[in-house]
């Protein structure tokens, strides 16, 4: 079932938004080698219940974390861990935001000090793939023209596009219909309505799309051993074009 959202419902899921866009901008300065995706975590947790929010997929399915936290070929669903970040890592923190029943969900990929020019690039394509999806996000067009702009750009320039994973409606729960792929066929699927709160949510990799799960039922890292990048907004389908509620 697709809910469509009231201007009071998205303005609510936009104060989400706006304290998740906040969380990683703090989460950015934290960044460096040595720390651990584990500081993160409780960093995290901390910040949104002092701002009087919480973590929408702790306990989600028995999800134990605060945040996702993907490292290098992970691809998402990564469990924070106590084992120190890297100089040249990449790690992706991915986590919802329940302010007042109001959720909001981003993922950001981050450089680790000093990486290589192969991951600078993967970090730089995949968050234009993040845009050039957004730009399709308009009333009137198809789920399928969300996809194809991110598939044609990413794959022109020689990167892969994950199938196993989507973006998704959100709001009242965490994953609602539609679903969103981030491949596919121009002017095919589900048509766009006003109202409608997707997220966008591109991981594009360094060499082929194919994944697999670790053997704790959560974490997909790509087949081949070879990075993987990830970029996330929640944003509304307005009259007035996609507004990004996850903005930072």
């Amino acid at each position: 079932m697709i809910t469509i959202k009231t201007e009071r419902e998205i303005n609510l899921m936009n104060e989400a938004g706006t304290l998740l866009a906040a969380t990683h901008k703090e989460i950015a300065k934290m960044i460096k080698p040595g720390i651990t995706t584990w500081e993160i975590d409780q960093f995290v947790e901390k910040f949104l219940a002092e701002n009087g929010a919480k973590p929408e997929q702790k306990g989600y399915r028995g999800y134990k974390y605060a945040t996702c936290a993907s490292i290098n070929d992970e691809i998402c669903h990564g469990f924070p861990r106590k084992k120190p970040l890297k100089d040249g890592d990449i790690v992706t923190i991915d986590m919802v935001v329940n302010l007042n029943g109001a959720l909001a969900d981003s993922a950001w990929t981050y450089g680790v000090g000093n990486i290589a020019k192969e991951n600078k690039d993967l970090l730089k394509v995949t968050q234009e793939c993040l845009y050039k999806g957004i730009e399709q996000a308009v009333v009137g067009n198809r789920i399928g023209d969300i996809g194809f702009a991110i598939q044609s750009y990413a794959e022109s320039l020689g990167y892969s596009v994950v199938r196993d994973f989507t973006g998704h409606g959100i709001g009242p729960t965490l994953h609602e219909e539609p679903y969103v792929p981030h491949f596919g066929m121009a002017g095919k699927g589900l048509r766009l309505r006003e109202g409608m709160v997707i997220t966008i949510e591109p991981m594009i990799n360094l060499g082929s799309w194919q994944s697999t799960m670790d053997s704790n039922g959560w974490t997909a890292r790509t087949r081949d051993g070879k990075n993987s990048a990830q970029y996330e907004h929640t944003l509304a389908i307005t009259s007035n074009g996609p507004k990004i509620l996850t903005m930072q």
